[in-house]
């Protein structure tokens, strides 16, 4: 059992194969170090660039995140009073004037998206669930999307 030399032609054919593979690979791996070059930054200027512009775009998101970024529509100063708020038992006054803050803004506003910050909602429980203020003075800031923000108001 012998094996059969492959004929001239045979033999030409299977070489030209080969060469055509290993073509291929060089090829392949030729465009994988392009791939890799074009990755590196080629000087150190364009390192610091691209670095800049990555510490802004975190700063952007930053801003935005903190509500430092908001397209201003509409911006009003009340002072919403809150004598309603002591009718019900003392255990539920705080959160009906959360209710009764949340609806005020609604109606004067003509939004439907009202978020309260943390800086009200704090002034709102500073005395506990008993004693909330009798009125409480708040900056409204409206974007864009229609979304109404309760900031406290500063005095200016």
């Amino acid at each position: 059992m012998s094996e059969k030399e492959p004929s001239p032609e045979e033999a030409s054919a299977e070489e030209e194969v080969s060469e055509t593979t290993q073509e291929e690979s060089k090829e392949t791996a030729g465009e994988v170090q392009e791939e890799e070059t074009e990755e590196q930054p080629s000087t150190e200027e364009e390192a610091t660039a691209e670095k800049a512009e990555e510490k802004e775009e975190e700063e952007a998101e930053e801003a935005e995140e903190e509500g430092e970024e908001i397209e201003i529509v509409e911006e009003r100063m009340y002072t919403i009073p809150l004598r309603r708020v002591w009718g019900p038992p003392r255990g539920k006054r705080t959160p009906r004037a959360m209710r009764l803050l949340r609806a005020f803004v609604k109606r004067h506003m003509k939004a439907e998206n009202v978020e309260i910050s943390n800086e009200v909602n704090e002034e709102l429980w500073a005395r506990g669930i008993r004693k909330p203020p009798r009125q409480i003075t708040v900056r409204l800031v409206k974007d864009k999307e229609g979304r109404v923000i309760v900031y406290p108001a500063t005095a200016a």
